[in-house]
């Protein structure tokens, strides 16, 4: 069984990836997220994991001043998976974040799974051993929607204004990050949501990881918004490359 990060823009089929693996009792973390509404079956996110990857995009972003309405579309502490960060950015580390990574790296096997790796990658790969990356995704206009639904309805979201045309571009720039700048080192799978819930997914989420899966996890019924929305050529560009690489074809 083999070390894994789970990476991809929040509200892509994050959670579904990782609950399925969970019932192989990969090391997730000391702390883990608790269920909500948006994730009744889990979150599958650790706060350490979560911490380590906010302080290190932390500093790439403007903070908010006070009283200033147009700053509300500043993503802060715990929204920084909603940044949009440039292609080609350096993302920085320190000796406490390098210190809790090995920390938390050293309880094998692990599967680690946090949005914000899109962008913090580059930090933890000197500390990654035997390990392999799954990208899940699904259309961005649903993504985009089901985000700014999220931030409606979770309360340390609330201080966020996003637009769902930013929400659009925050999933644009995650997975740029990952197809330009992440995926042609180490081992990687591309995952559509729909393909662990109604396709073979699941049979080649196993071969990857080595992994016992709980085939039982994925529940369409989750899959609570969805959208028609056109997307900017661009989007629709990235999302073709994404369904490219996971064979995917609707």
């Amino acid at each position: 069984m083999r070390n894994c990060l789970i990476l991809g823009s929040g509200r892509s089929g994050t959670s579904t990836a990782a609950g399925c693996l969970a019932y192989a009792q990969y090391f997730m973390g000391n702390n883990l997220i608790p269920a909500r509404k948006s994730n009744p079956d889990g979150v599958f996110e650790d706060l350490q994991v979560r911490s380590i990857n906010e302080a290190a995009l932390a500093p790439l972003l403007p903070s908010r001043r006070p009283n200033v309405e147009s700053d509300r579309h500043i993503p802060e502490q715990w929204q920084r998976w909603l940044a949009r960060l440039p292609v080609g950015l350096n993302i920085p580390s320190s000796p406490q974040i390098e210190a809790s990574i090995k920390e938390l790296t050293s309880n094998e096997p692990y599967c680690f799974k946090d949005p914000r790796f899109s962008y913090a990658l580059p930090v933890w790969r000197p500390h990654l051993r035997n390990c392999v990356f799954v990208c899940m995704f699904r259309d961005p206009a649903s993504t985009a929607a089901s985000i700014v639904r999220f931030t409606k309805e979770f309360e340390l979201m609330h201080s966020l204004e996003i637009s769902f045309e930013e929400a659009m571009d925050a999933w644009a720039m995650q997975n740029r990050h990952i197809l330009e700048q992440h995926r042609h080192q180490g081992d990687w799978i591309f995952l559509h949501l729909d393909q662990l819930v109604f396709e073979n997914g699941l049979a080649r989420l196993a071969e990857f990881t080595g992994a016992k899966l709980d085939r039982s996890f994925p529940k369409a019924e989750r899959c609570r918004t969805f959208s028609g929305m056109d997307v900017p050529g661009e989007v629709a560009r990235i999302y073709r490359e994404l369904c490219g690489l996971a064979g995917f074809y609707q």
